[in-house]
């Protein structure tokens, strides 16, 4: 794609996060959102790339899966994390062993918390959406469910790397199916290689959360809007042990509760 100019880029990523797919949500949605706390984080491998761009965006939260087996929700609030993506299954018959744990004290805590689904790229996308439906329920003002697309180089049962049109039409039946369980559209997950590899800025109708952990989104994904940017994987916050993915929203406050408002399952 086209390179597009930095502010042209934010501009962009701003209106899709005031903007993106899905309905409506419930009219309560804004008025219940806690006040944004400011993050209070350490990295033990900055990036001096992303430092600054990092610096202007007020609204963090984290991705948590089995690999956090101790999170204090109340202190990691009160430290700056406004939202958590918590990983619940992966493809058709795997549930993340901490996911309950991590649903539950979210939730306690006060955060806005979003279920995500790893996709098993030797699995109909049918049965995989299923999986996902039985173990995340739909609760009003939780945040739309994740679908997290990349590849698989390491996995023990399935490497394969089908082409770009056929991954792309599974991805489609998913959004498809997700929007209509939850009410909301789903957020893509993806990172640098699988969304060029694939040509994924052709899939429409959805909110991108990218990975980019050396540089700004608009740098690695020209001209794509974004919603979440996962700017590091070696994060350090107060209440969570050891290493932790941090993301940042797109925009403002303001951005950030207006999105809420309309992206929050209904």
């Amino acid at each position: 794609m086209r390179w597009l100019p930095f502010a042209l880029t934010a501009a962009l990523a701003l209106l899709a996060a005031c903007g993106g797919g899905g309905p409506k949500a419930h009219p309560h949605a804004a008025a219940t959102l806690q006040a944004v706390t400011k993050l209070n984080f350490a990295d033990a491998r900055p990036h001096p790339a992303t430092a600054d761009h990092v610096s202007r965006l007020p609204v963090h939260g984290v991705d948590v899966a089995r690999f956090q087996t101790a999170i204090d929700w109340p202190e990691a609030r009160a430290n700056g994390v406004n939202f958590a993506f918590i990983k619940a299954t992966e493809g058709g018959d795997r549930l993340d062993e901490m996911f309950e744990a991590h649903w539950r004290g979210a939730r306690q805590a006060g955060l806005r918390r979003g279920a995500y689904h790893f996709f098993y790229h030797c699995r109909p996308p049918e049965e995989q959406a299923d999986w996902f439906f039985r173990h995340v329920p739909r609760r009003s003002g939780d945040l739309p469910p994740v679908i997290d697309m990349e590849w698989t180089p390491t996995s023990p049962t399935c490497t394969i790397r089908r082409a770009p049109e056929v991954i792309r039409a599974d991805a489609e039946t998913l959004v498809s199916l997700f929007t209509r369980h939850y009410g909301t559209a789903p957020i893509l997950y993806t990172t640098v290689d699988f969304y060029e590899d694939n040509q994924m800025w052709r899939l429409k109708g959805v909110d991108f959360w990218l990975r980019s952990v050396a540089a700004h989104p608009s740098e690695r994904y020209p001209g794509q809007p974004w919603t979440f940017w996962q700017h590091t994987s070696t994060g350090r916050i107060p209440g969570i042990a050891g290493d932790v993915d941090i993301n940042a929203f797109a925009g403002s406050e303001a951005a950030w509760a207006a999105w809420i408002a309309r992206r929050a399952q209904p």
